[in-house]
């Protein structure tokens, strides 16, 4: 008998961690400083560095491991990504893995083929519970937000209220069940400035507005406001966008929901502002980094 945490401690974790030991030496970590931020000695990170630890080759080359343990790898070298929030990601992906047919279930059932012709549908933890869902969500909107930190210039499509990225859960229906950043985005000194770590319930706008959208059809998950600029929306409808203008002097709801009825493909709403109103741009996507990649191409 083998339990699929056996596969996750015995060959995904070494993998992983070895990967990460390479990766952050590569970007010029010490072994000591390694061993603080994996949480392990320096002895296992120096096993780890020669090769002394057998990892499993189909978990190394799953393109998802490669890409979380190179943007991990980026986050904790310049102190963006805190030790428990890749704790979080990685267990963010093993759930994912875990699903049925999926890698790890994968090599579960290689390491017990009975579970193969189990006629249930196989799934040792369900990655659709609250608090994986959740997790799911603030490990895309910390991508998302990582993405527009780093591209150089952002700061100068933050308008006057601040912007703010937020995403929300499969079946949200109020503020409560979208993520955003509290206090908002800044632009200090020509900087974006991300105050503190996603939380659920911090945005009333920018989360209104997408809620008014799912309500009315939208396919999205996420989204972000920006400052007015007709050449932005120009820029934006040439690269695909479907772009819809709505009225926010008055209910955003119902006018947001009348955009979406005129345009079901909308995937940019916007208004032009009026008295006491700074005209904005909110730009919607299926999650938070593709939103962050569509606000990155602009600049």
């Amino acid at each position: 008998m083998q339990f699929v945490e056996e596969i996750v401690v015995d060959e995904f974790l070494p993998t992983v961690r070895s990967l990460l030991a390479g990766e952050l030496r590569d970007r010029g970590l010490t072994q000591s400083e390694v061993a603080d931020v994996l949480g392990i000695s320096q002895s296992a990170v120096s096993k780890y560095a020669h090769g002394d630890v057998t990892t499993n080759e189909r978990i190394a080359d799953d393109e998802r491991v490669e890409a979380l343990v190179s943007e991990l790898a980026d986050g904790l070298a310049a102190g963006d990504v805190t030790p428990v929030q890749a704790l979080i990601e990685i267990e963010v992906l093993v759930r994912d893995l875990e699903s049925g047919g999926d890698l790890l279930a994968q090599l579960h059932e290689e390491a017990v083929p009975e579970l193969a012709d189990h006629g249930a549908s196989f799934r040792v933890h369900d990655p659709e519970n609250d608090l994986r869902t959740s997790e799911r969500v603030l490990s895309s909107l910390r991508r998302g937000l990582r993405i527009l930190e780093n591209a150089g210039g952002f700061a100068t499509l933050i308008p006057a209220v601040g912007s703010n990225l937020v995403a929300c859960t499969p079946d949200a229906d109020d503020v409560d069940d979208v993520a955003g950043v509290p206090g908002r985005i800044f632009d200090v000194k020509g900087q974006a400035t991300v105050p503190s770590d996603p939380e659920f319930g911090v945005s009333e706008h920018v989360a209104s507005v997408l809620l008014a959208a799912r309500e009315h059809g939208a396919n999205a998950s996420a989204a972000i406001n920006i400052r007015y600029d007709p050449d932005l929306l120009a820029e934006l409808t040439e690269q695909g966008h479907v772009t819809a203008e709505f009225d926010e002097s008055s209910d955003v709801a119902s006018s947001v929901g009348a955009a979406i009825e005129d345009e079901p493909e909308a995937t940019v709403l916007y208004q032009t502002g009026g008295m006491g109103i700074e005209p904005l741009i909110y730009v919607l996507g299926s999650d938070a980094e593709s939103v962050a990649d569509a606000v990155r191409s602009l600049l």
